[in-house]
């Protein structure tokens, strides 16, 4: 059997917590800023945890578990 491979995208987008979650960043902040309002634009920066219905599938994509 060959070595199971990461998805690349997943390994680009993700990273795991110590606690073990896992850490996203939100999309919609690369460009078409003009229009946005200061305070949404300061929210997406922040890095949020995935939600807990979509954990399951990222770890399979990290091969997590």
């Amino acid at each position: 059997m060959p070595k199971m491979k990461t998805k690349s995208s997943a390994k680009k987008r993700f990273k795991l917590t110590g606690t073990g979650k896992i850490k996203r960043k939100h999309a919609f902040k690369s460009h078409i800023l003009t229009k946005k309002s200061k305070k949404r634009k300061l929210a997406l920066t922040h890095s949020t945890l995935v939600h807990k219905s979509d954990e399951q599938s990222i770890k399979e994509q990290l091969r997590l578990k």
